[in-house]
């Protein structure tokens, strides 16, 4: 299926900042030596990375707005469109020399999502996905896993790291989970995630406090490829609780009852004693 005009813009965004993060990478193994020179170049990378976006989309679309990772909110004179970009997701992985990471890019018209590509520029897999045309892994068609039960489910999380909150709570739904399946992989990157299940990798994905530019995405893709999507409550509140579960419609209705059961078992709090 050709590429429409939109779907091309976004590519040749993707692919221009993923050149400059492929050259990047290479560079880590050297910087492996220096305690502040890694953190800080791949934090030169995420930003060189974000400005190509951002000047090749407001090139091919102005006056579109901008909602970015490192940028935030940059407010348009078509209040119609914005994009959703994270320019690198996976920043630990590609801190560390793993090649999973990706860059991610959305669009957002009147409210709704209905763009969405992911690009990994170095297993040079990209994900699209427009609103009624189907989602594709370069010029393949994909669809969800068609498994039923959790039993014989691979299902994707993320796990929350120092100074995020919610330990507790994830533990107790990973438990939950790996009782229920028949297994629980964390990739690092929630954007590879979420493109895995719309590729029928992962039959299921869930995680907590995420953002917008992490998920805008790969939500347009699973949508498309059959695929269900929610918030943790299952419903449409993704972007405003930060919480994602998603699959087909099977998996992911089982696997929102999984988590609802987590929750359940989680201890009451102790009242306080009089003083």
């Amino acid at each position: 299926m050709p590429a429409s005009a939109l779907m091309n813009v976004m590519f040749g965004a993707a692919r221009k900042a993923g050149r400059s993060l492929a050259r990047d990478f290479g560079e880590v193994e050297q910087l492996q030596v220096s305690l502040k020179g890694p953190a800080n170049f791949v934090s030169a990378a995420d930003t060189r990375a974000e400005e190509i976006i951002f000047a090749e989309l407001s090139r091919a679309r102005p006056g579109y707005g901008f909602l970015m990772e490192e940028r935030g909110e940059v407010n348009g004179a078509d209040a119609t469109h914005r994009w959703i970009v994270d320019p690198l997701d996976g920043t630990t992985n590609f801190l560390h020399g793993i090649p999973i990471f990706a860059i991610s890019i959305a669009l957002e018209r009147e409210g709704e999502l209905v763009a969405g590509l992911i690009y990994n520029p170095v297993t040079n897999e990209t994900y699209t996905a427009e609103k009624g045309k189907g989602a594709f892994l370069n010029d393949r068609r994909i669809r969800v896993a068609a498994r039923s039960e959790l039993a014989a489910a691979v299902l994707g999380t993320g796990i929350p790291h120092t100074g995020r909150p919610g330990h507790d709570a994830f533990l107790r739904e990973l438990r939950t989970a790996m009782t229920a399946s028949a297994g629980v992989r964390r990739t690092g990157s929630a954007a590879i995630d979420l493109a895995w299940v719309a590729a029928g990798r992962f039959d299921g994905f869930w995680e907590n406090a995420l953002r917008a530019w992490d998920m805008a995405a790969g939500i347009v893709l699973i949508k498309e490829a059959g695929g269900y999507v929610t918030d943790m409550s299952g419903k449409d509140k993704i972007f405003e609780t930060g919480g994602i579960v998603a699959g087909n419609e099977t998996i992911h209705l089982k696997l929102l009852k999984l988590l609802k059961a987590a929750a359940a078992a989680a201890p009451a709090e102790t009242p306080a004693k009089a003083g």
